[in-house]
């Protein structure tokens, strides 16, 4: 949406305070230190939890001596891809790798959060776009960003707008914390019981050796093609929908599906074939160690997934099992193993097919899903609720940017 005639608007130039790219050499990755927020972890206006990468905390002045982030800096990825955007909420110590630059609003002249959404409208993301360059990958040089404009009101007008839409992102977070509660119980169940084998009745069960090491007495080491299907079914052109829901490699981030498009067949992208149902686990086969995988709860009729997936069905066990089982560390460090190509370690559907899973008896595993099957609804609910508080929260946004919604100025 364009900003309506007379409405003022701003550049980042005169916007911030300060403006610190953080170019140069990065320093060497570690397993724990301080956490490097990449590019890729910057994403619909937060910051992902996963992947988590770290630098020693000995590089960490020599990194940042550009200056250091603070509460409510505004981070925009300049490359790979170009206008993504977080805020810090919180002073936790991170460090911000190349491809990211940190803005901070000038005190006074701009409210933080304001500079925060203003980036997000389709203005903001308008203005980069049309200053970014390149022909492989859209990119903005500093130079470039310095001049993007934003609209611009009066400060309390701002902090209005700015408190209106927060409102929506915190009851969105608000659902995040309760998915990632009940995330963490039911995976903490799976690993007591099938990872530590303190299960039910435990101590009656005597352990015994199998590939996998020692194993309780009763349960097996099976391939996954026996628990479950691997790309069950695909669409081709003469089975095809007129309307596809499609979910694309990028929009699947660890552990959850975060947008799926409707696209009419004729214009749906050649990979889109993979047919989903309830249940299912998505695992992207390119990369397996960035762990793009989710489970698919309650999709629409003609949901379809990118042929760049591999697409679990579970057959003799529990949905849930089956995803908690598939989404270890050691099922990722086996997958990451098996990933053949050096510019884009890939696995195929014959990878998981062949992949050793320890199976419990039958009554076991119904309890389990009896257990973790209503959590991964309520997770299914709460990610409906955040789907439809930030479709408002979108439609909301170029309204306020415009000026379309007028609010009448308060005293700051």
């Amino acid at each position: 949406m364009s900003i309506v005639a007379g409405l003022d608007t701003i550049t980042i130039e005169e916007a911030t305070d300060r403006l610190i790219d953080y170019r140069g050499k990065t320093p060497p990755k570690t397993d724990s230190g301080v956490r490097l927020i990449t590019a890729k972890v910057v994403k619909g206006g937060q910051i992902l939890e996963e992947p988590a990468e770290f630098i020693a905390e000995d590089f960490y002045d020599e990194w940042m001596r550009r200056g250091l982030p603070q509460k409510l800096d505004v981070l925009i990825t300049t490359e790979a891809p170009l206008g993504e955007l977080a805020i810090l909420r919180g002073s936790e110590k991170i460090a911000l790798a190349q491809r990211i630059i940190l803005l901070r609003a000038k005190p006074g002249r701009v409210d933080p959060v304001f500079l925060f959404y203003a980036l997000q409208s389709d203005f903001g993301q308008g203005e980069l776009k049309a200053r970014g360059s390149g022909t492989t990958v859209l990119g903005i040089k500093q130079s470039e960003l310095r001049k993007v404009r934003i609209p611009i009101f009066p400060l309390p007008v701002q902090r209005r707008i700015a408190g209106i839409l927060s409102a929506y992102d915190e009851l969105m977070e608000n659902s995040q914390r309760r998915i990632r509660l009940l995330e963490a119980m039911a995976r903490a169940l799976y690993c007591e019981w099938f990872v530590h084998f303190r299960f039910p009745g435990h101590e009656k069960r005597p352990h015994i050796a199998s590939p996998l090491g020692d194993i309780p007495k009763g349960w097996e080491v099976k391939k996954l093609a026996t628990v479950a299907e691997v790309n069950r079914a695909q669409i081709n052109a003469r089975t095809a929908p007129d309307e596809v829901h499609y979910i694309d490699i990028s929009s699947v981030s660890p552990g959850q599906i975060d947008s799926v498009t409707n696209y009419p067949f004729a214009d749906a992208p050649g990979r889109a074939r993979r047919i989903v149902q309830h249940g299912d686990v998505l695992w992207s086969c390119v990369r397996p160690n960035r762990r793009s995988h989710a489970q698919v709860m309650h999709p629409e009729p003609d949901t379809i997934a990118s042929t760049g997936f591999a697409v679990l069905t579970a057959k003799k066990v529990p949905f849930t099992f089956l995803y908690f089982a598939t989404t270890t560390d050691d099922f990722v460090t086996f997958l990451t193993n098996n990933a053949t190509g050096a510019a884009y370690p890939a696995v195929s559907g014959s990878t998981f097919e062949k992949a050793d899973l320890l199976i419990p008896p039958a009554p076991l595993l119904k309890k389990f899903g009896d257990a973790t099957i209503p959590m991964a609804e309520q997770i299914h609910t709460h990610q409906r609720q955040i789907q439809n508080l930030r479709r408002t929260r979108d439609l909301l946004l170029p309204r306020l940017l415009s000026g379309e919604v007028e609010l009448k100025r308060e005293a700051a």
